[in-house]
């Protein structure tokens, strides 16, 4: 296996001293690095060998199957957190230590301050005995300081490291599961529910270590402080406390309503992941139709749910906060005028013990304690999501190795099978069906449309399990589906020896094309697999029907009927011509094995087998559909899931560009973007104003009480009701702006969330196809996924905090200054030390969250990539090699975080307090706005030409259907390849004509030149209109394309129909008629309504061609597109579609990319492309006439009878065709003048 990242550093935490290990001295290397030059992946060291994924996950794996094990036994659901707790309670445990022995400091602190202060208070300069303990009170304070700040950071890297540890372990799992999913477990969960799992759901571990332990620290301190209080203030301390204790189930009634907001917020996530992955996926077909904007609505409509939830939980957050800021004055308040109207005197010792314990607690409890409640329970949501996922069920497959002498009986036996996709359905997928395969032998499999071909093929595999009959298979399978699955990574290295040696010898040309055709993929599919991977059994999904006659020609005779012919080899296809060289050939009809034989016997038997399909070569009846049985083939879990993307996560890596990064501070422009999406100018005025507000009062409101200590020493008490009234006054407003304050900021920072992400998804639905043959699906959802998730909850939250602590300190700054002056002059260097501090970590902390962010992007690409191919994976037994790959990306990626970890605690360690909470959450914001910038990055991408133009076409414009191309030439990029060039051709009105050329020719280029998927140079014109003029919609919307592979969203079947809703159920019915599929639709179990699975996996291929030929009847335009549409179909439903496609679109130009070249000869002329050039043009009746041209080559290459019939059938055609008054290269404008264009003839 190619290694994800070469020769990463040694991590030299491995081996730090004690010294080092205390003040994260081993990372001063990578800072130096990280404030001299922008820092690379290669400068990242390796993750410790006790923090690899493999490691972490097979160790909690091994906890979790005993826990299933021992459920299992005693009835009862498992419990994924047993397993967890058992796996890590000791390394945790001891961390425990570490936060007792820092709150221990916390609270003897405000004492050892409380003695210092009363030996100044006393004022004995001639006691030598008091000066001395002084001097150790001042020690014990300094000692105490510095102990925290040590064991501060220590406990924050350590418990950090603990949640990334359980972090690692679990995507390891749900990795790991992913790929051992049954089809029916595949219907009950989404790639965006699993993208979500490993992006959101599993975060919730690295917050929840951090502040578990105050789930019993916080009590215990309580109680330590309450004990100090009452030898302080009596009594009076009880009325604080009681402050405390409303807060404290206050809190956690916010944490149960937290965990409530957390389960709907990440249903709807999954839901808009999902519908983002189908959206980036199939982004080829909704620029074609045209259907940007119900996406759009679709997407909008799942975000504003999902944020409803998250503003909801944010203002929880804002009370919980503000509950937190504002609870230090309310219990001051509260205990002091108690104190004093009870007729006690107060003193500065005693103010200050007071406010230092209340402070000493107040972090605990009303912050970390209900901080625990929270991530407790948004982590048991988290959990009991996982665990739902980790319970679903599995293909159990046998592997018994074979013997020798097995190996030499090497076969595939069936006998009686009966099996179900879907139990609820009483019909079975398969019944009766029996064969036996030995070596040497070939099985043609056919049969309609759904008969349960490619389901046959899945119970070999074992995807599908039978209910009942005997499946035996001896020996090691390979298959090879119609779309191909390939990892390049792995496969090109080993693949190039065998292309030199290949049939692609003679087209290294076009092997580096931009886009790959569908059909190089196909031959780099069969090719390798066929001669590199050596299997005993050989199971192939119609791999021949979406390449050309020669190549399928070559494929079949050289490499399945040539290399492979030792081998048992079962061959579902639709194309007849091959079905003379099978030794056996098995006929389906809706489940049933309706014939099996050879050839010569099935046609001695009168089972007119081909009827099913069609008459070979002789005749060319009508046949009627047969009447269907009540059997529901649609609801199978058949057809592999959603394969369209896999043509984009398959590109070439070469074309694949790397991820960017910026570099450099996160500039002010970048916050005011992110301030400006959420807040108009006047709200942001408002909330500078109310922050300035709350130090000023704060500010005052101390300094009157430290002005006002002496006055309460000399006064009656009396006196001190007006202080009491002034500081209940300034009390209350403090408290008022509190609350405004974190409930405004938090609606403005969640909105920036909203807008961005709708910016975001807006341009991306913008930006030409070109971006998202670059861009893997896995690096785009990244930024939908984890970005926005930082966006949501994580960056609102460290925002308001750092802006609460910041000016806190403001505060603190303020006051102390406004009592001794003389404390500015350490204040001043100390902060001029610290901003340098800073400056040196966030340049290293930066670039390591940004690389930490484009390290991310692998794993969810990865992750999609391997959903998609999950048959592949499982019929090469692969899931080890695929599993170590996931492993290598996690491992890269962690190796970032524990840095990110390290460095987050270990700069300035020495300064303690809230100063240094506040420079770390500076920091922290600064990391977290590197999502913002990714974001940003996003919503500034290139546009496509505008959808709508000042300029519209006539309403009925096409009404013709005339298109012109007039000297075009075409590329995918601006600096890639021109794929097409100098094409001049004029496709008259009602006028059908093929499109034929070898593989990467530049059929589908084409196509992507009419429809304007990138601009192409020169002009096509349609009925007199230049398409470059118009807006895209008013183009795209007024041609029908049925694709090459069709594609199907998730959501009601009249959705995937009319997703504008322009239609009546009448003409739905009527086009799903047109098409044969009325009964399939009939037979769901909401008809019309019914939810298909994601990417419409619940039908067959030739099923969801049916439904884009349908959506073509819908539209009615001038203009129909047909991209080698019927490759997937059987002859007979091909030819069942083509009859559709006479009727329904007479009177419509038709342009049709075929491979069956009988598809085609009856058109009134074919155009025929080599290497992107026009190299002939005219009736199939005369290009045949011409036996140097290539099509007549082609029309040889399908073999002697089947070229017989071909040329019968376009001289048929030829002669039944009234003469064409208008002259090739001629057409008329909308106003009536001539144009000339010059042609490639």
């Amino acid at each position: 296996m190619e290694p994800i990242k070469k020769d990463a550093k040694s991590n030299p935490s491995a081996t730090a001293n004690l010294f080092s290990q205390v003040f994260f001295w081993w990372l001063n290397p990578l800072f130096r690095i990280g404030s001299k030059r922008r820092l690379e992946e290669d400068d990242m060291y390796k993750v410790l060998p006790e923090d690899g994924s493999k490691r972490l996950g097979e160790e909690l794996q091994s906890y979790w199957d005993q826990e299933v094990e021992k459920a299992t036994k005693e009835l009862r659901t498992p419990k994924l957190t047993k397993a967890i707790i058992r796996c890590y309670w000791r390394s945790y445990a001891v961390l425990g230590v570490f936060t007792l022995i820092e709150e221990v400091i916390k609270v003897i602190q405000p004492v050892f301050l409380g003695k210092l202060i009363q030996y100044f208070e006393r004022s004995e300069p001639d006691n030598m005995a008091a000066l001395y303990e002084a001097y150790g009170y001042a020690a014990g304070i300094s000692l105490s300081a510095l102990g925290l700040a040590l064991l501060h950071h220590l406990y924050f890297y350590h418990v950090q490291r603990a949640g990334m540890k359980i972090r690692i372990a679990m995507c390891h799992m749900i990795y790991k599961k992913a790929l051992c999913l049954s089809a029916t477990a595949m219907g009950q969960t989404t790639t965006g529910q699993i993208v979500n799992l490993l992006s959101n759901d599993v975060n919730k571990f690295d917050e929840l270590t951090i502040f578990l332990h105050y789930l019993w620290m916080g009590p215990l301190q309580a109680a330590a402080v309450i004990g100090l209080l009452w030898q302080e203030v009596g009594a009076s301390c009880l009325a604080g406390i009681a402050v405390l204790i409303f807060l404290m189930p206050l809190q956690t009634m916010f944490g149960k309503l937290f965990s409530k907001y957390r389960s709907k917020t990440a249903a709807f996530t999954d839901s808009r992941i999902r519908t983002m992955n189908e959206v980036v996926s199939g982004i080829r077909i909704i620029k074609m139709y045209a259907w940007e904007k119900p996406f759009a609505a679709l997407v909008n409509d799942v975000r504003r749910k999902e944020i409803s939830k998250i503003m909801s939980s944010s203002y929880l957050r804002g009370l919980n906060m503000a509950s937190f800021f504002t609870a230090n004055k309310i219990i001051l308040f509260v205990t002091f005028t108690v104190y004093v109207l009870v007729g006690n005197k107060i003193s500065a010792s005693r103010v200050f013990v007071v406010v230092s314990l209340y402070s000493a607690i107040r972090l605990t409890v009303t912050l970390f304690f209900p901080a625990a409640i929270e991530k407790v329970s948004e982590s048991v949501i988290s959990i009991r999501r996982i665990k739902k996922f980790l319970l679903l069920d599995e293909l159990v497959k046998s592997h018994v190795p074979l013997t020798q002498e097995d190996k030499k009986e090497v076969s595939v036996e069936i006998q009686d099978l009966i099996c179900y996709w879907d139990k609820s359905i009483d019909a079975p997928t398969l019944q009766n069906v029996s064969f036996t395969v030995k070596p040497g032998q070939l099985l043609a499999v056919i049969g309609p449309v759904g008969a349960g071909k490619s389901s046959l093929l899945s119970t070999v595999l074992g995807e599908l399990p039978a209910e009942k009959g005997v499946v035996k298979v001896k020996g090691e399978l390979t298959y090879i589906y119609i779309y191909i699955y390939i990892n390049f990574s792995y496969f090109l290295p080993k693949f190039l020896v065998i292309i030199k040696a290949y049939i692609l010898a003679n087209r290294k040309e076009y092997l580096r094309a931009v886009l790959f055709d569908f059909a190089t993929y196909l031959l780099l599919s069969v090719g390798f697999r066929a001669v590199y991977q050596d299997a005993d059994i050989y199971l192939l999904d119609d791999p021949l029907s979406a390449v050309d006659a020669e190549v399928g020609r070559h494929l079949f005779e050289q490499c399945i009927c040539g290399i492979l012919k030792d081998k048992p080899r079962i061959l579902v296809t639709h194309q007849l011509q091959y079905l003379k060289a099978a030794n056996q050939i098995l006929v389906l009809k809706e489940g049933h094995m309706v014939a099996r034989g050879t050839y010569s016997e099935l046609l001695r038997s009168g089972v007119d087998f081909t009827s099913l399909l069609k008459k070979d070569e002789e005749e060319e009846g009508e046949k009627g559909e047969a009447p269907r049985s009540p059997r529901s083939r649609t609801l199978s879990q058949n057809s592999v899931r959603s394969h369209s993307s896999s043509v984009l996560s398959v590109k070439d890596e070469s074309d694949q560009l790397p991820e960017t990064r910026t570099e450099g501070t996160i500039g002010l422009h970048m916050y005011w973007k992110y301030f400006r999406a959420g807040a108009n100018v006047l709200m942001l005025i408002l909330l500078v104003l109310l922050n300035l507000a709350q130090p000023g009062f704060l500010s005052w409101h101390l300094c009157r009480y430290a002005h006002d200590q002496n006055m309460l020493h000399v006064s009656p008490i009396g006196n001190g009701d007006l202080c009491i009234l002034c500081s209940s006054g300034l009390t209350g407003a403090t408290v008022i702006f509190g609350f405004m304050r974190f409930l405004i900021m938090f609606n403005a920072l969640v909105n920036s969330a909203e807008t961005l992400h709708n910016r975001m998804f807006n341009s991306i639905l913008r930006t030409p196809v070109r971006f998202f043959d670059i861009n893997p699906i896995g690096r785009i959802l990244n930024r939908f996924a984890k970005d926005i998730g930082h966006l949501d909850s994580l960056l609102p939250w460290t925002f308001v905090d750092f802006i609460q602590v910041f000016l806190q300190i403001i505060g603190v700054i303020a006051v102390a200054s406004s009592v001794i002056p003389w404390i500015l002059i350490p204040v001043i260097p100390l902060l001029i030390a610290f901003l340098f501090l800073r400056r040196y970590f966030l340049r290293t902390s930066r670039d390591v969250k940004r690389i930490e962010s484009t390290t991310r992007s692998p794993v969810f690409s990865h992750l999609s990539s391997s959903l998609q191919g999950l048959w592949t994976i499982r019929a090469f037994k692969a899931e080890e090699r695929f599993q170590q790959t996931f492993d290598a990306h996690q491992d890269l990626h962690s190796g970032m975080k524990a840095g990110d970890v390290g460095l987050a605690l270990s700069y300035a360690v020495t300064l303690m307090g809230m100063f240094q909470w506040g420079v770390r959450q500076s920091a922290e914001v600064e990391n977290l706005m590197t999502s913002v910038e990714r974001v940003v990055e996003y919503t500034e991408l290139e546009s496509e030409a505008p959808w709508e133009t000042q300029k519209r076409p006539p309403p009925d414009w096409p009404n013709r259907g005339l298109i012109t191309f007039d000297r075009v030439n075409f590329s995918y990029s601006s600096d890639g390849p021109v794929v097409l060039k100098n094409i001049s051709a004029m496709f008259r009105p009602r006028e059908k004509v093929g499109i034929v050329g070898r593989t990467g020719a530049g059929k589908s280029s084409l196509i992507s030149a009419l429809f304007r998927l990138m601009e192409p140079e020169g002009k096509i014109l349609v009925d007199g209109v230049l398409t470059s003029e118009i807006g895209l919609h008013d183009l795209r919307q007024k041609m029908s394309i049925i694709p090459q592979d069709p594609v199907l969203f998730t959501g009601t079947m009249r959705k995937n129909l009319d997703p504008f809703s322009q239609h009546s159920d009448h003409d739905l019915w009527n086009a799903l008629k047109e098409v044969q599929l009325k009964a399939a639709v009939e037979e769901l179990p909401a008809k019309l309504e019914t939810e298909l699975a994601e990417s419409g996996s619940n039908f067959s291929v030739g099923q969801r061609q049916l439904v884009c030929l349908a959506r073509a009847i819908l539209r009615k335009n001038r203009i129909l597109i047909i991209d080698e549409a019927t490759a997937n179909v059987d002859p007979r439903t091909d030819e069942l579609i083509q009859k559709t496609i006479r009727a329904k679109f007479k009177e419509c130009t038709v342009l049709t990319i075929a491979h069956r070249l009988n598809t085609i000869i009856d058109s009134d002329r074919i155009l025929v492309l080599d290497a992107g050039r026009i190299h002939e043009y005219d009736a199939p009746h005369v290009l045949l006439q011409n036996q140097n041209g290539i099509f007549y080559k082609m029309v040889q290459q399908t073999g002697k009878a089947e070229a017989a019939s071909l040329l019968q059938t376009a001289k048929q055609a030829y002669m039944n065709r009234s003469p064409v008054h208008q002259l090739n290269g001629f057409a008329t404008t909308r106003d009536g003048s001539l144009v000339i264009f010059e042609t490639a003839l």
